[in-house]
């Protein structure tokens, strides 16, 4: 299962977010402040939104990780979606304020003041933010968070942008043609539109209960029919993934003389395999005797090398396997 250790790993990255983000934000303002950039000011707008989204990610990721009780018997593992949402929601909303900022600019442009030392001040924030945002998503990886990921692939977003925002700038200065300061907030805004559609619809993926990666469905499989020898047969295998924990749900058919014990001793040994591959999954196993029609996803089992006519060895049951 998912370690306390774990658990109190990602939330110590959400909750340092939070100081990063502010210093960033800071920085970015500063530039805006030194050289008038409608540009630099979009950038800045966008690191509010990681500020909010880091408290919420720390708040939420924390409420995610209490444990199981009478009402929410699976668990809170999906409210760590909602925190996506919500953080992709507000990316949408900041790309608003920047086309709000930018449209009068773009009607009326104006020279950028101190350009120099607003670069420097905005190159030292994507820097800050590449590194974080790199940790941030290997955490999210690696703990299977939904929050981190999501704040990671937005501050990753955010590099890109600053970057852009750079380039622009320094190509308005060289040319003199000021008026692609506030067309690059645009550009930037139409960025950020896009990157909110994808936390959004990568969350609510997660909240309309999603199957496993297919590597991990594969993995999941071979654990299943590597180990069920003694049953006739595994079918209707379902998973589906909540944050940081998976759901696997299957049926097996055992001989219908095979005894409570002898079955059990398969689905231990099934559930420590799936565990070697996932230590988080959430496994029910429905035994059926042999007399029961195969349906859904079926798994064909590794054969038994017990001597045929044991108690052990695998009867073959129409439509059981494929």
């Amino acid at each position: 299962m998912t370690t306390t250790s774990t658990i109190n790993r990602a939330q110590r990255l959400a909750f340092w977010t939070i100081p990063l983000s502010l210093l960033v934000l800071a920085m970015k303002m500063a530039a805006w402040w030194f050289t008038g950039s409608v540009a630099l000011l979009s950038d800045g707008l966008e690191s509010i939104v990681n500020v909010v989204a880091a408290v919420v990610a720390f708040v939420v990721i924390g409420y995610a990780a209490k444990p199981a009780d009478d009402d929410h018997p699976f668990g809170h593992h999906k409210a760590e979606y909602f925190s996506a949402v919500i953080e992709g929601v507000l990316i949408v909303v900041a790309a608003l304020v920047i086309v709000y900022e930018a449209v009068p600019a773009v009607l009326s442009p104006q020279p950028i003041e101190a350009p120099a030392i607003g670069l420097a001040i905005n190159l030292a924030a994507g820097v800050v933010n590449a590194i974080w945002a790199t940790v941030l998503l290997r955490a999210g990886k690696a703990f299977r968070s939904p929050a981190l990921s999501a704040d990671g692939h937005h501050i990753m977003s955010d590099v890109v942008t600053s970057g852009g925002v750079l380039v622009g700038l320094l190509l308005a200065i060289v040319t003199g043609y000021t008026i692609l300061d506030p067309l690059l907030a645009v550009i930037v805004a139409g960025n950020i539109l896009f990157q909110g559609w994808k936390v959004i619809a990568g969350s609510i993926s997660g909240l309309m209960d999603r199957a496993v990666e297919t590597a991990e469905d594969a993995e999941i499989r071979a654990a299943i029919a590597g180990n069920a020898a003694g049953s006739l047969g595994v079918h209707d295998l379902k998973t589906r993934q909540a944050a940081s924990v998976i759901f696997v749900d299957f049926h097996m058919v055992v001989p219908a003389d095979m005894t409570v014990g002898a079955a059990h001793d398969i689905c231990d040994r099934i559930e420590d395999a799936i565990r070697a591959v996932n230590g988080a999954a959430k496994i029910a196993i429905h035994i059926e005797p042999e007399s029961e029609k195969a349906h859904g996803i079926r798994v064909k089992v590794t054969p038994s090398r017990a001597e045929p006519g044991s108690r052990d060895a695998p009867r073959h049951q129409e439509g059981a396997d494929t």
